[in-house]
C-alpha cells in the first residue's frame, strides 16, 4: 500500500514525539512492504509565529491532498497565560477538524496489567478495563456562536446541534459496539440541556436500527463519577464535544499515564491520528516526553486503512516495551530511557531485530539493540 501522510508535529514534545511514531511508521513499511510517503506542515503556535494563522491555507492543502494526517500537539504558554490573543494556537486544532469534517473522535482506553499498580484506582477496578469513547468533534458549544459584551463583562458560549451531527457519530458507534461487547452509553445532560434532550430523542431512536446492542444513559455528573467507581460497566460511550474531550481526559489516566493515550478523529474523506496529551511545554526539548501515544495513534491510523497486522505489530512491540521496563519517566520514576529510546525500542522490535540486555546496561539504564 502507497500512503501519503501529512505530519503536523505542532508545539511542545509534539515535534518529539511525532518524529518516534513516523519512525514507527517507516519501520512498518520496510518491514510489510509499504510506502509511506511523509509531507510536513505547520500548525498551531508555530504556525502562528511564522504565518500569523493558527491553521494556514498551505497546511490544510497538505492535509487534503494527503491520506490521512499525523498530529503531535498544539499550544504553548504564551497564549495560555494570555486571555486577549486574537488568535490562539488551538483554533487551528478547531479549525482544521471543522475544515477536514472529522465529525467523530474515537479514544480507546486500554489497560496493561504491568501499569495497573500505578493506576490512581485499585487494581480490581481497572482490571481488564477495555473502553471506546466516541466523541462527537465538529459540534456543540466550541463551535458555537461567540459573544463578549462591549465592557467585557459578559460573556457568552452557544452550545448548538443538529439532528445530522448526532446521526452520524451514533452510527459510528453502534456498529463499533457491535464488534465488541455490544453495548452503548450515551452521557448528557438531558435533565437540564435541550440540546441533550435532543441527543438523547435521536439516539434512542437510532438504536431501534441495532437490536443486539443495548442502550443505557447517564448524566455527565455520574458518568465522571462511574468512570472512578466502575469502569468495567462501560464498553462505547458515546457522548458530545465537550463532555467527551473531559471523560476522555479523565478515563485516560486510569491507565496509568496520559502519556498512553491515542485517538483518531475521522469524517466521510478524511482523518486524522494524535495522542491526546497535549503540547506539555515544561517537557520541551528534554527527551523525557512519552512517545507511545503518538506510535499507538499511528496504530489507528493503520487500522484506518485495514492494515490490521502492522497495527497489531506497533501494538505489540508497546505492550513488549511495558512489559521489559522499557519507558519513559511518566511511567517509571527510575527510568534513564529517553523519548528517542523508547522509540528505537518499539521500532526494533518491529523490525525484527534482537534485544539484549544486560545487568550492567541495565544499571544505566540502557539496552543493546542489535
Amino acid at each position: 500500500m502507497i500512503l501519503k501522510i501529512a505530519v503536523l508535529a505542532g508545539d511542545g514534545i509534539g515535534p518529539e514525539v511525532t518524529h518516534e511514531a513516523v519512525k514507527v511508521l517507516k519501520a512498518v513499511a520496510s518491514r510489510y512492504g509499504h510506502r509511506f510517503d511523509f509531507a510536513e506542515a505547520l500548525l498551531g503556535a508555530c504556525a502562528i509565529d511564522k504565518y500569523n494563522e493558527a491553521l494556514p491555507a498551505s497546511t490544510l492543502q497538505i492535509c487534503r491532498e494527503a491520506d490521512a494526517v499525523l498530529l503531535g500537539a498544539v499550544g504553548h504558554p504564551k497564549y495560555d497565560n494570555n486571555p486577549d490573543a486574537p488568535i490562539r494556537p488551538e483554533q487551528g486544532l478547531l479549525a482544521i477538524r471543522k475544515a477536514l469534517q472529522l465529525f467523530a473522535n474515537i479514544r480507546p482506553i486500554t489497560i496493561y496489567d504491568k501499569l495497573i499498580p500505578q493506576s490512581p484506582l485499585k487494581a480490581d477496578r481497572i482490571a481488564g478495563v477495555d473502553i471506546a469513547i466516541y466523541r462527537e468533534l465538529t459540534g456543540g458549544i466550541y463551535f458555537g456562536e461567540k459573544f463578549l459584551s462591549d465592557d467585557k463583562t459578559v460573556a457568552t458560549d452557544v452550545c448548538s446541534y443538529s439532528v445530522k451531527e448526532i446521526e452520524q457519530i451514533t452510527h459510528m458507534a453502534f456498529k463499533a459496539a457491535q464488534n465488541r461487547r455490544k453495548k452503548v452509553t450515551l452521557v448528557d445532560k438531558a435533565n437540564v440541556l435541550e440540546t441533550s434532550r435532543l441527543w438523547r430523542r435521536i439516539v434512542t431512536e437510532i438504536a431501534k436500527e441495532y437490536p443486539d446492542v443495548a442502550l443505557d444513559f447517564l448524566f455527565v455528573d455520574n458518568a465522571a463519577m462511574q468512570l472512578i467507581l466502575n469502569p468495567k460497566q462501560f464498553d462505547v460511550m458515546l457522548t458530545e464535544n465537550m463532555f467527551g474531550d473531559i471523560l476522555s481526559d479523565e478515563a485516560s489516566v486510569i491507565g496509568g499515564s496520559i502519556g498512553l493515550a491515542a485517538s483518531a478523529s475521522v469524517g466521510d474523506e478524511y482523518s486524522l491520528f494524535e495522542p491526546i496529551h497535549g503540547s506539555y511545554p515544561a517537557a520541551t526539548g528534554k527527551g523525557i516526553a512519552n512517545p507511545v501515544a503518538s506510535i499507538l495513534s499511528a496504530a489507528l491510523l493503520l487500522e484506518h486503512f485495514d492494515l490490521y497486522e502492522e497495527a497489531d505489530a506497533i501494538k505489540n512491540a508497546v505492550a513488549v516495551s511495558i512489559e521489559q521496563d522499557f519507558c519513559t519517566l511518566d511511567i517509571d520514576p527510575e527510568s534513564t530511557y529517553s523519548t528517542g529510546d523508547v522509540g528505537d525500542f518499539i521500532e526494533s522490535l518491529i523490525l525484527g531485530n534482537e534485544i539484549f540486555t544486560n545487568s550492567s546496561n541495565m544499571s544505566i539504564g540502557k539496552s543493546t539493540i542489535i
